[in-house]
């Protein structure tokens, strides 16, 4: 799993390896792999995840990934998905703190996921949202936030490293 794009709902979205490419692969594949991720986000819920929570943070990340992509790419949103981002924020719920002035601990893992909707739609239609980022990596495509205003990769230890492998292996063929 990836936790360095650089905001929560853009971890969500790394949840599917090279989704891009010919065989995308889900990183989310049971309710346990569900409570491990939500956990290392600071997002475990009172109650445990069960199926539907699965099922409805995979939508959510669907839904969000063509809202993060226009945004990066400074193209209008699909309305539709608007649409269904707005129908999932409906469902948010008050944050609560506990008495050592900490953010309690959503009571669902379907809180959870609005609390992702909502820190989403603030990176979307905030200030930050031109910070968005695609990875120059052909193979990779992932989003990220962009906090220097250089970056090219997503990980510069995997894909930068990757793009300069692959740049030495065409000039190494190209003197041949």
């Amino acid at each position: 799993m990836r936790y360095d794009t650089g905001a929560t709902w853009l971890d969500l979205l790394a949840t599917v390896g090279s989704a891009y490419g010919p065989a995308p692969v889900d990183r989310l594949g049971s309710v346990e792999l569900l409570a491990r991720w939500l956990e290392r986000q600071g997002l475990a819920p009172t109650a445990a995840p069960d199926d539907d929570d699965l099922a409805r943070a995979r939508e959510l990340r669907e839904l969000l990934r063509p809202l993060g992509l226009a945004a990066a790419a400074g193209r209008a949103p699909d309305p539709a998905a608007v649409e269904g981002l707005n129908a999932v924020l409906a469902r948010d719920t008050p944050l609560q703190l506990t008495p050592a002035l900490s953010v309690a601990a959503p009571p669902t893992a379907e809180a959870a996921l609005t609390r992702i909707a909502r820190q989403a739609a603030e990176h979307l239609a905030g200030p930050t949202a031109g910070r968005l980022r695609t990875c120059d990596d052909h193979d990779c495509g992932m989003l990220f936030d962009d906090v220097t205003g250089r970056r090219r990769w997503c990980s510069a230890a995997v894909c930068g490293v990757r793009h300069r492998v692959r740049a030495h292996r065409d000039r190494a063929a190209a003197g041949d």
